[in-house]
């Protein structure tokens, strides 16, 4: 059974179609060696600039690494491709404020990304103490660099459907409250509680909604039995959450841009006894937003979401090219193939609404 007959939204216009500024992707993870090689042309058929995550092994935590990184993924673009690649750092408690200063000046890193220790995939060397940072985040308020948040605690006493509600109560808040200059991104939005304070601290907080949490909610991974590649984290929530976040992203509100959180993973690790988070929407995140945009009536505001507030909030200039979505039916493969293994894609083999037209640069 599809994800569409599982959870059946409102029908669909007839718009034939609907022409775009290119859109950005503005949380990506595009890994290394092998799998970035064969996940890469997904992306770059759909996004003009990326921000990329830095959780690698080793994780990108210098000026010299994050440009080594982007050799690597330049170096992967298919050919005449003119995706850019926007670097960031992996914050530990060990950096210091003019290695990011240094990093952002010399225009290697767009931004700084936190993530608490053991909230996620290779987040083993995060921040345990937010407030150890306190010289880092003075020094990006300073210069006008973004903070990107995964926003959990990764205390296991906190139920793991109510860590980003406690994340924003017990750090979040207090952050904003200590650093009034900073610039923050809070990454995957999965609540209505977060939409609502995004929203309450318009200009400065901005938050990225990925396209799976438009359209899974917290049964989705239980559906028929244990569903391993709608595993992600921050976890899909109650279905009143996915119904805020739809809302959210379609209501023409500035602070949210698209953020896919395209992670793959190849199969071995999703149907393993201790299943990897993170799902693989490189080739359907799209066609997938703007399903949802057009089930919501909301097409219209489909441009700001994917291709102008994201580049507002960073301060950067929008895409002077353009990308059409058409509606006729798409069908993408289940899998892609890496090195003798596979990554499932999300909604791979389903037939879905929507397809990409034509990219003008």
């Amino acid at each position: 059974m599809s994800i569409s007959e599982l959870f059946p939204d409102p029908p669909a216009s007839t718009v034939p179609s609907i022409t775009i500024k290119r859109p950005d992707d503005w949380h990506i993870h595009l890994r290394d060696g092998d799998v970035l090689k064969a996940v890469i042309p997904f992306t770059t058929s759909q996004f003009a600039r990326g921000i990329i995550m830095p959780n690698l092994v080793p994780p990108v935590t210098t000026v010299e690494s994050a440009q080594a990184y982007r050799e690597r993924i330049l170096k992967a673009r298919p050919e005449g491709s003119d995706f850019t690649p926007l670097m960031t750092c992996y914050l530990t408690e060990a950096t210091t404020a003019d290695e990011i200063e240094r990093g952002f000046k010399e225009g290697v890193w767009a931004a700084a990304k936190l993530y608490p220790a053991g909230a996620t995939t290779n987040s083993h060397a995060g921040v345990r103490d937010i407030q150890v940072l306190a010289p880092v985040f003075e020094r990006m308020e300073k210069i006008g660099m973004p903070v990107l948040i995964h926003g959990e605690v990764t205390d296991w006493s906190v139920d793991i459907f109510d860590r980003e509600a406690v994340f924003m109560e017990q750090k979040l808040l207090p952050l904003l409250k200590r650093h009034l200059g900073l610039k923050v991104v809070v990454e995957h939005v999965t609540t209505a509680e977060t939409v609502e304070i995004v929203r309450a601290h318009a200009g400065r907080v901005a938050g990225t909604i990925t396209p799976h949490h438009l359209i899974l909610n917290r049964s989705s991974l239980f559906n028929g039995g244990l569903q391993p590649h709608f595993y992600c984290l921050p976890v899909a929530k109650h279905e009143r959450h996915r119904l805020a976040l739809r809302q959210a992203a379609t209501s023409g509100d500035g602070n949210f841009f698209i953020g896919t959180d395209s992670a793959p993973h190849l199969r071995s690790a999703k149907q393993a006894e201790c299943c990897a988070a993170g799902i693989f929407c490189g080739a359907t995140a799209l066609q997938t937003y703007v399903q949802v945009f057009d089930e919501e009536g909301a097409l219209p505001h489909f441009e700001a979401f994917a291709s102008l507030n994201g580049p507002r909030f960073y301060g950067l200039p929008v895409n002077t090219g353009t990308l059409t979505l058409e509606r006729r039916p798409d069908r993408q493969m289940a899998a892609i193939e890496v090195a003798g293994e596979d990554i499932v894609m999300f909604r791979g083999g389903e037939q879905l609404p929507w397809s990409l037209g034509e990219t003008r640069p």
